[in-house]
């Protein structure tokens, strides 16, 4: 039996590793860009690693809507950490998927404190009205849209409302992390924000 699979992979693996090869080294180099500014380079990144960055925080977490949460704090912090890869060291892949990982795991610590928190708190925790608890169920599935919405938009868009939406950065700030114009990133958020709005108001 163990013949026959290593028979099988060694009729299969060298064209799929060539190819996987040639993706893991455009995505290297996407991050290397990345960490000298170039904006659409991390758009590439992000088209490629999130969905990756999703199913790894999910298996994890076993949430979506955290999933998606951690998805996003993932990508701000290669964007903003970018710098950080060394690509003698590893792939880009794994050197997001590490710290989507760390990120993942650092939520599931937070949940469970929380929980060990409500415990604490029990009989109040029993008596919570039912506005409020609506209200947490209305605030995840408006998470799941801006984030199913968000990865509809293009790079040049999708970038500056990430930065902006999941890290409260000014517009000025935005372009400062961009390093581009005001104007221009004023104009591609306001672009971005009016796609989003449109999306939202569609639905699924």
């Amino acid at each position: 039996m163990n013949e026959r699979n290593d028979a099988v992979e060694g009729d299969t693996q060298p064209h799929r590793g060539r190819s996987s090869r040639k993706e893991e080294d455009g995505v290297d180099v996407l991050l290397t860009r990345t960490a000298a500014g170039d904006e659409q380079a991390f758009a590439g990144v992000y088209d490629a690693l999130a969905p990756q960055v999703m199913g790894l925080a999910f298996r994890v977490l076993r949430d979506q809507a955290q999933a998606e949460e951690v998805t996003q704090d993932v990508m701000v912090e290669v964007w903003r950490a970018a710098d950080r890869f060394r690509p003698e060291r590893g792939t880009a892949r794994n050197w997001v998927l590490t710290l989507a990982h760390r990120r993942a795991v650092d939520r599931v610590r937070s949940v469970v404190a929380g929980r060990a928190r409500e415990l604490r708190t029990g009989a109040r925790d029993r008596d919570r009205p039912f506005d409020s608890v609506a209200e947490e169920v209305e605030q995840r599935e408006e998470h799941r849209a801006v984030f199913r919405c968000l990865a509809q938009l293009a790079g040049h868009l999708r970038v500056p409302l990430v930065l902006a939406y999941y890290e409260g950065l000014t517009y000025a700030e935005v372009a400062d992390a961009l390093a581009a114009p005001a104007g221009t990133v004023k104009s591609r958020m306001r672009q971005g924000l009016r796609r989003l709005r449109e999306c939202l108001e569609a639905g699924p």
